[in-house]
């Protein structure tokens, strides 16, 4: 394997892509957990990612992609395997037409939500602050107050696991409630993302966002890393408060600690440990089913090392 990992390494080089070696990947999350991967390679265009792809499968080489690591978990071992990261080499955002913007996958949901607004165009206010990149937000078909990816994207591209380029529209990826198609095509590379807005004046747009936001800071706890919301929303409840109502809004194990501010997310508190977050999830996750009946599906991506 060490010997396939280097092939793919090369060809990466030869591409021009930026690469790290036993990268720590604590690095390239927000929850600042997780030990070193065999590789980390930034692709700089589609073709590069396509090509990759497929000497990846055809050397056996195990790999998984990544944006901003906002919804991830990682083994405080590592990862066995090749990341590859779509970050600041792809993130070009650019107006097709008058209401329609296309946006490279590893631009932010914020440098997108900014270029809506300074193009006078609404519908993106709901992800201004939302930490992730627009490949994470159309894996996840990503939401806040009320709005969601779905909502406005139109159309996207992505790599399959064979290395080819394939178009989907709205209503082939099967968005839902933070899904989409690619959770179950997991190791499919989104690369950019079409969206379709409304008519806005500049300054409404802006004034929303920055409520939003105003919102986002005083509710969530950004102060802390953390993954966002650590569980999905049950059908007709909210995890944050039945698991307040459970007594365990700072409930801790380790530096992991279900947040005092709102306890739908789990923060590190310095010095959190994988098997401390897991720990703390599975003890929510036990403590909650007994007392109310409701299981907490958790919304975090946990990858283990294997």
């Amino acid at each position: 394997m060490v010997d396939n990992i280097k092939r793919l390494v090369d060809k990466a080089k030869e591409y021009g892509c930026e690469i790290k070696t036993n990268e720590p990947l604590s690095l390239h999350t927000t929850f600042k957990i997780g030990g070193p991967c065999k590789a980390l390679i930034i692709p700089k265009s589609s073709e590069s990612i396509s090509g990759l792809i497929k000497l990846s499968n055809n050397l056996s080489v195990k790999y998984m992609i990544i944006g901003n690591g906002s919804n991830l978990l990682f083994d405080d071992k590592g990862y066995n395997g090749v990341i590859f990261k779509i970050g600041n080499a792809m993130q070009d955002i650019k107006l097709i037409d008058d209401n329609t913007i296309k946006a490279d996958a590893g631009a932010t949901l914020t440098k997108l939500s900014i270029f809506a607004a300074e193009h006078n165009l609404s519908g993106l206010e709901f992800s201004y602050g939302i930490p992730g990149t627009i490949g994470g937000a159309v894996y996840m078909n990503a939401g806040a107050y009320g709005g969601e990816i779905k909502d406005v994207i139109v159309s996207c591209t992505a790599v399959n696991n064979v290395g080819d380029i394939i178009e989907f529209k709205k209503e082939e990826m099967k968005l839902s409630y933070r899904h989409s198609l690619f959770q179950q095509k997991d190791n499919y590379i989104i690369i950019s993302a079409t969206f379709k807005l409304a008519d806005g004046e500049k300054d409404d747009i802006k004034s929303l966002m920055s409520n939003l936001m105003f919102k986002r800071k005083d509710k969530q706890p950004l102060e802390y890393p953390n993954a966002g919301s650590t569980f999905k929303r049950p059908e007709g409840q909210f995890a944050g408060k039945l698991i307040q109502d459970c007594g365990l809004k700072g409930y801790s194990v380790g530096d992991a600690q279900v947040s005092e501010k709102h306890s739908g997310f789990v923060i590190n508190k310095g010095k959190a440990t994988y098997n401390d977050v897991t720990k703390l999830i599975s003890d929510v996750q036990n403590i909650v089913k007994a007392e109310t009946g409701y299981f907490l599906e958790c919304e975090v991506k946990i990858i283990k090392y294997d």
